[in-house]
């Protein structure tokens, strides 16, 4: 068979898997979002008790397929002016170092005792379904990206993009943030290249598994 045959036939096979998944996605966002608003009630009334009446959602600026920004919604949980927060805690060295080594703090001062909940339970990241059935996201990819994230690692920036960020991925079940950055990206990479409908399957039952014993979450 001519390389050009297989070529086609590669490509064609590329086409009915992300045409399954979009239907799947859509069906799934939709479900999700349903069941998210009794939790949705919850958390609320919950934040209402603890004396912040700020809004509960929380969206930040992503990067998603072929490069596009959108907006990545949340539920809230850090405090309700946690970017000023952070301005004022990248000033201290210690904070500046681990920033940019791994884009995220360890112990970060900024998550409340009702965000630290939703972040060990994966429940922050329930009105990202919204973002699936935009079309901005997939339920199964890697994880969308800050502008900038990946500009000290020249020319991997297209092949991250090249499928539309998920909630759930490779990496987020394999570690998530028990891993090194670059051994998070090496797993992006891998997902990105090898993707397919056994793969989704076996993400899903990973992320189940994440999910129930809470691994990798912080």
């Amino acid at each position: 068979m001519k390389n050009e045959d297989l070529t086609m036939i590669k490509k064609s096979k590329r086409v009915i898997y992300f045409t399954i998944k979009r239907l799947f996605d859509i069906l799934f966002s939709i479900i999700g979002i349903v069941l998210m608003i009794p939790i949705m009630i919850i958390i609320k009334i919950i934040y209402m008790c603890t004396g912040d009446f700020s809004s509960m959602f929380y969206s930040h600026e992503r990067i998603g397929k072929d490069g596009k920004v959108f907006k990545l919604y949340k539920f809230r949980t850090m405090v309700p002016n946690a970017d000023e927060v952070l301005k004022k805690l990248l000033k201290h060295k210690k904070y500046r170092r681990e920033w940019q080594k791994n884009h995220k703090l360890e112990d970060d001062p900024r998550i409340t005792k009702v965000g630290k909940f939703l972040r060990k339970s994966s429940l922050d990241e329930l009105p990202q379904f919204i973002n699936v059935l935009k079309n901005e996201m997939s339920l199964i990819g890697p994880r969308p990206l800050v502008e900038g994230e990946l500009e000290k690692y020249h020319g991997k920036a297209k092949i991250y993009q090249s499928i539309k960020p998920g909630i759930t991925g490779w990496w987020a079940c394999n570690g998530r943030s028990d891993t090194t950055y670059k051994r998070r990206l090496e797993l992006e990479y891998y997902y990105v290249k090898n993707c397919s409908i056994l793969m989704d399957i076996a993400v899903v039952f990973l992320t189940i598994k994440a999910v129930l014993f809470k691994t990798g979450a912080k």
